[in-house]
């Protein structure tokens, strides 16, 4: 017969005291979301007269030029640190020539922004795959391979060009050898050294980037594998991160995000610059398509995954439920 007077039916320890109600568990909270640590990823389409929903990103939108506005605004007031604007142009070519046209869309993405909303920080896109007919991160050799040194040099002036519209920081999502160091360098020369650099140092060659794609209206055929990271390793990403660092990279990004938490978690180990991570558009569509199906709570789970990116490492998260959640934030 079982004893219950046996001592270990009454344990002295019982962590679950740190439980019990809201405000308990409030108080003790080791990892907590704040608004200022969102960037809103957010799209401006050239000539677009109206916003249009983009079908596999349920919610999230092209953007013509005033509903651009409106959700810069809309994402300042709710505390949103940042945005990321991506351009998509009316004309692509071979060399991404309306990456680096100081009057193209990416740079209008950013003199709206700043017009709209001065105090908004502005991390542009620097990459030159929605500018390319191939839909390739770089220009390409006779062989149709991308030019990783060729690249460099597209990348500076896109970068200066960005600079000069305002932008505060470039987001480097190329995955080019070399293109924080080129960057920096490139800006550095022509008086642009206030503009910060975040490096997309562990960004994978994923299949979660699916709707993205959609959202840019990408022309790649085939894959990116020759240049973004292999979802097999780790190690290399930290070489990767490492390199940027020394080039001169002010934050570093993992993207995916969700995917890849263990990457997270070893790059804050590694460097002491903020690190910064990327919910991609194939894990916002999972969560959604999940809860419109009833599945689950859709705003615990938005919660819960982002507390999981923040908890692993990442002092800044890129995500498209950046306004809403920040609303939600300062609500509680």
């Amino acid at each position: 017969m079982t004893d219950f007077s046996d001592p270990r039916f009454h344990p002295t320890i019982r962590p679950r005291r740190l439980r019990t109600t809201a405000q308990v568990r409030n108080l003790v909270a080791e990892t907590r979301l704040a608004p200022a640590e969102m960037v809103l990823p957010i799209f401006l389409v050239e000539g677009a007269k109206d916003p249009k929903e983009i079908s596999s990103l349920p919610g999230i939108f092209q953007h013509s030029e005033n509903s651009y506005k409106e959700a810069v605004c809309e994402a300042y007031e709710a505390g949103v640190g940042a945005i990321m604007p991506f351009g998509v142009p009316l004309k692509k070519d071979a060399v991404g020539s309306g990456a680096v046209d100081p009057e193209g869309v990416l740079a209008q993405a950013v003199r709206l922004a700043k017009e709209a909303c001065p105090e908004m920080v502005v991390i542009a896109d620097l990459c030159l795959d929605e500018f390319t007919d191939h839909g390739h991160c770089g220009l390409l050799d006779e062989d149709g391979n991308v030019d990783n040194d060729e690249t460099l040099k597209q990348y500076a002036k896109m970068g200066l060009a960005l600079a000069a519209a305002g932008s505060d920081f470039l987001g480097a999502s190329g995955m080019m050898d070399g293109q924080i160091g080129a960057l920096r360098a490139a800006l550095d020369q022509d008086g642009y050294r206030r503009t910060g650099l975040l490096a997309y140092a562990a960004k994978y060659a994923s299949a979660f980037f699916g709707p993205f794609r959609e959202a840019v209206q990408s022309s790649l055929k085939g894959d990116r594998k020759a240049y973004q990271q292999d979802p097999a390793n780790s190690r290399e990403a930290l070489r990767e991160i490492t390199l940027d660092v020394e080039e001169g990279a002010d934050i570093v990004m993992v993207k995916p995000a969700l995917a890849y938490l263990d990457i997270v978690a070893a790059a804050r180990q590694l460097v002491d610059v903020p690190v910064s991570a990327y919910v991609v558009s194939g894990e916002y569509a999972m969560i959604e398509g999940a809860a419109a199906s009833g599945a689950f709570d859709r705003k615990r789970v938005i919660l819960e995954a982002l507390t999981s990116v923040k908890r692993a490492g990442a002092g800044i998260i890129a995500n498209y439920w950046a306004t809403e959640v920040a609303g939600w934030l300062k609500e509680a």
